[in-house]
C-alpha cells in the first residue's frame, strides 16, 4: 500500500491528522534549533560582563546587556538596571524576570501539548466513524461482504495508529523541551545571582575605604 493509498483508506478524519503532524514538525523543529544551551547560555557574554563590572565600568556592561538582546542579555541587564536595590530585591526582580523568559522559551509549546492530547481523540474519531460504516455495510448487505467490511475495519485501525503515532513523539518533544527551557532558566538565574554579588561586594568594599580615598 502507497503513502496515498494508505492516507485515503484513513477517510476524510485523516486531513485533520495531516495538519496535527505538519504543525508538530514544525515547532519541534523551531526549538531544536532555537531551544539550545549553547545558542541561549553566552558564556563569553557572562565573562565580559564581569570584566568591566570589576573594572568599574557597571553603565557599559548594562548597555551591552540591553544591545545583545535575548535571554540572557535580557536577564544580567535587569539585574544591572535594579543593582541599587537591596539583594532580596534583586532576587526578585531575577525570579520575575525568569519567569517571563520561560514564558518566552516556551512559546509554541502550548499547541504542541494540545496536538498531543487531539491527535489520538481525531484517531479516536476516525475508529468511531469507520465502525459505523462497518455496521451501516452489515445492515445492508449483511456479514457476507467481507471486502466492504474490511474497507470500514480499515478505516478505523489507520486512523487510531496515525493518531497515536503523532501523539506520543509529540508528548515526549513538548516535555523535553519544557523541562530545557526551565533547566535555561534556572541556568541563567544563577549567572544573574553571580553578577549581583560581584556588584554588591564592589559596593561593599566601596563603602569600607576611607572618605578621602572613596572621593579620588
Amino acid at each position: 500500500m502507497t503513502l496515498i493509498e494508505f492516507l485515503k483508506a484513513g477517510g476524510i478524519v485523516m486531513i485533520p491528522l495531516i495538519f496535527c503532524s505538519l504543525l508538530a514538525l514544525a515547532i519541534i523543529i523551531e526549538k531544536l534549533l532555537n531551544l539550545r544551551p549553547a545558542k541561549i547560555v553566552d558564556n563569553k557574554k557572562f565573562e565580559t560582563v564581569v570584566t568591566l563590572i570589576e573594572g568599574g565600568i557597571v553603565s557599559k556592561a548594562e548597555e551591552l546587556c540591553w544591545k545583545n538582546p535575548g535571554i540572557m542579555g535580557n536577564m544580567l541587564g535587569a539585574v544591572l538596571e535594579n543593582r541599587h536595590l537591596e539583594r532580596d530585591e534583586i532576587k526578585g526582580v531575577i525570579s520575575d524576570v525568569g519567569r517571563q523568559e520561560v514564558s518566552k522559551m516556551e512559546k509554541h509549546l502550548g499547541i504542541l501539548g494540545t496536538v498531543a492530547g487531539v491527535s489520538p481523540l481525531l484517531g479516536l474519531l476516525g475508529t468511531v466513524a469507520g465502525m459505523i460504516r462497518v455496521f451501516k455495510i452489515i445492515a445492508v448487505t449483511g456479514v457476507g461482504q467481507a471486502g466492504a467490511l474490511s474497507a470500514g475495519i480499515s478505516e478505523a485501525l489507520i486512523t487510531t495508529a496515525t493518531g497515536l503515532t503523532i501523539a506520543i513523539p509529540t508528548l515526549v518533544m513538548y516535555n523535553i523541551f519544557v523541562d530545557r527551557s526551565e533547566k535555561i532558566v534556572l541556568e541563567l538565574e544563577k549567572y544573574s545571582l553571580k553578577v549581583m554579588q560581584i556588584v554588591k561586594q564592589k559596593e561593599d568594599k566601596r563603602s569600607l575605604l576611607p572618605a578621602d580615598k572613596s572621593m579620588e
